[in-house]
């Protein structure tokens, strides 16, 4: 059954646009409030409204909800090439491949390390959505490397924790096009989703703040290979960033890169891989660290694109 909400504008919101005040006050996407208000779900002081109309404080929205989606199961699966890096009672941390999730979401059909930790018969923490049980950060789909998922409610706690005041070290390696220039330096810029590309987001005045490091470790005719450090951990931080300098991560054609050049490479995804992560272990306290080699395509990449 669908829900019927009713309630004022917050003063915050005045002049924002329909669809955008909708996404704020019920946490979906921009894309889905826009559909409700398309299909006549949404009404502003007793009239329908366009998605594009401003909101003023104090209105008065009518809007119909959908009924929730049935809760999402996770699938025990076997994760071909997913590799146990270490495990305790507290921690399990796993190299993820390429094509793999981090957890199920609506619409992804495909392996997950969640589904693939369940498998190979281990318990992770409860805390969280039953879909994300343990899962504490996220690497995407198209993203390989390094992730940490609590087994111990105490470790999901102190691991949150972590990722919060921004403790935990993430080193990233990206292939990029071209040169940055400086060869090493600091991108602070707020990151929200694309203003016309729901499945993509964009550097956007107002968006939650988000910082990127990154350091030239080696240049080539025709890119470099960076080491990137995140303070912030955005969706789509590294390859949205990378873009904004104009130096897309190579291979990554959401973001501007060059078919050609990937094409060359044979690369199917963005050259990205999580290399190190190191954090505080729950358990003992102690500082825990752990790096993983680059996967057979995002090396063979580098092998043609360095000189001979």
């Amino acid at each position: 059954m669908s829900e019927h909400r009713s309630l004022p504008v917050p003063d915050g919101l005045e002049g924002e646009r329909l669809d955008a005040a909708l996404a704020r006050l019920f946490g979906f996407s921009r894309s889905k409030a826009a559909a409700l208000v398309e299909d006549g779900h949404v009404v502003v002081d007793g009239s329908v409204a366009l998605k594009s109309a401003r909101v003023r404080g104090g209105s008065w929205l009518e809007v119909e909800l959908p009924a929730p989606p049935a809760p999402i199961q996770v699938v025990p699966e076997h994760v071909e090439g997913m590799r146990i890096v270490h495990d305790d009672p507290d921690v399990v941390v796993v190299d993820k491949p390429v094509g793999v999730a981090a957890h199920p979401s609506p619409g992804w059909t495909g392996l997950t390390v969640v589904g693939g930790l369940a498998a190979a018969g281990f318990r992770i923490s409860t805390s969280g959505a039953a879909e994300r049980q343990g899962v504490v950060h996220r690497l995407d789909v198209g993203t390989s490397g390094l992730m940490v998922v609590a087994k111990s409610e105490r470790a999901y706690t102190s691991l949150k924790r972590q990722f919060k005041e921004r403790t935990v070290d993430k080193v990233y390696h990206a292939l990029v096009q071209g040169h940055p220039d400086p060869s090493r330096g600091t991108v602070d810029a707020p990151i929200d989703r694309h203003p016309q590309h729901d499945y993509k987001w964009a550097v956007v005045a107002g968006g939650k703040p988000s910082v990127t490091h990154y350091e030239t470790l080696e240049a080539f005719p025709a890119a470099s290979l960076l080491e990137v450090h995140l303070e912030t951990g955005r969706t789509h931080q590294i390859r949205v960033h990378l873009s904004a300098l104009r130096h897309p991560c190579v291979g990554d054609l959401t973001y501007g890169a060059d078919p050609t050049l990937a094409a060359r490479l044979g690369l199917t995804r963005q050259w990205l891989h999580a290399k190190r992560l190191g954090f505080e272990h729950p358990g003992s306290g102690e500082w825990a660290e752990f790096s993983s080699t680059y996967p057979d395509d995002l090396q063979q990449a580098l092998d043609l694109i360095r000189p001979t």
